[in-house]
């Protein structure tokens, strides 16, 4: 009977501190989750180390948790023990099994230390572009346009080369091209493209006081290129981010189109003779 009681004591601890490890786990989320809200949306801080020392302390409260919970049943205890006694060749294989594991915790770690990007910024990487969504102890989620989600452990991607739109600055300079026809004035186009630009609202003013001294203006354009059947005209613009500068560019050049068939400004297409023998 003792015996019984005793089994059962033993396994009734061992199921508690398995509930206990999880609760512990699930109240540390849900904390660090209103921490990061409260963070990134209240105090405007970047809500990277909080994401990664959270991971990092859950994965911890879960091998201790576990580790005690073996601990306790006295069975478990002793194969714990005889495993670890042998496991000369065991501790190998874990190991060379774990070298990558460890090798993107290392990486995370570096990521979140010397921030090369950070979660929200707009990364584009391996021709893949998207918003860091997070960072966690084996990978980088980044949520892309279309709302999926791309995992790429964290050792890939701190080898790869990385296009940051949001690193030190997040305004983005814009290039607006349209082919004209031949035959139109290209002066009264670069006109009509300038003014489109500058009244545009998200269209911001990036010049330094020097150059404002100099007199350069502050939406440039010029003619880029003259092809085969139309001349090439780019407009340089600015806008405060990334998003912004997608939507200043699609209203420029319906804005910029509008006005053209307006003022007479013909956009080409291309034209093929084609001579029969």
């Amino acid at each position: 009977m003792n015996q019984y009681l005793t089994t059962l004591q033993t396994v009734l601890l061992f199921l508690g501190i398995i509930l206990l490890t999880f609760i512990l786990a699930f109240l540390v989320n849900r904390i660090f989750k209103r921490v990061i809200k409260r963070s990134s949306e209240e105090m405007r801080n970047d809500p990277t180390n909080y994401i990664f020392l959270s991971h990092a302390i859950i994965a911890i409260i879960y091998t201790v948790g576990f580790g005690v919970a073996i601990y306790v049943v006295p069975s478990l205890r002793t194969l714990a023990r005889s495993l670890l006694a042998g496991a000369g060749i065991l501790a190998v294989a874990i190991g060379f099994a774990s070298q990558h594991a460890l090798s993107n915790i290392i990486s995370g770690f570096f990521i979140v230390l010397f921030k090369p990007f950070k979660v929200h910024d707009r990364l584009q990487v391996k021709g893949l572009e998207g918003f860091v969504e997070d960072i966690t102890l084996r990978h980088t989620v980044i949520r892309d346009f279309e709302h999926r989600r791309i995992l790429i452990p964290n050792t890939v991607i701190s080898d790869e080369v990385l296009i940051n739109s949001h690193f030190v600055n997040d305004e983005i300079r814009r290039r607006v091209d349209i082919n004209i026809s031949f035959n139109s004035d290209i002066d009264l186009a670069k006109k009509i493209m300038k003014e489109e630009a500058e009244k545009h609202p998200l269209h911001i003013d990036a010049r330094t006081p020097q150059q404002k001294a100099d007199g350069e203006p502050d939406v440039m354009v010029r003619v880029l290129k003259i092809g085969e059947y139309s001349v090439k005209l780019r407009a340089w613009t600015w806008a405060k981010n990334a998003k912004e500068s997608f939507i200043l560019n699609c209203d420029l050049l319906e804005s910029i189109k509008k006005r053209f068939d307006k003022e007479g400004i013909t956009i080409p297409y291309p034209h093929r003779v084609i001579v029969k023998d």
